[in-house]
């Protein structure tokens, strides 16, 4: 019984943590990063003028489609999730 009460709180921490990063500004930050540096690779590669400079309207968009997911998912789970 001991063994299974551990494993459920095992469970919940990682459950927590894994919640924790999906909100985390950290993560955010990250993907907005990487999304920058992927699409100015590939517009560098493909010769476009100032690759850069027009990366940054992909990952700010990206960015800010993010911050709205939040909400967006509770509007979803009020009138469309419904259990």
């Amino acid at each position: 019984m001991i063994k299974i009460v551990k494993r459920i709180l095992d469970r919940n921490r990682r459950v927590e943590i894994d919640k924790a990063w999906e909100t985390s500004k950290t993560r955010r930050i990250l993907l907005t990063i990487f999304t920058y540096l992927a699409i100015g690779i590939y517009l560098r590669v493909i010769n476009v003028p100032k690759p850069w400079l027009n990366a940054i309207v992909p990952a700010v968009a990206f960015m800010l489609s993010t911050l709205t997911m939040p909400s967006i998912k509770k509007i979803w789970a009020k009138y469309i999730y419904k259990k």
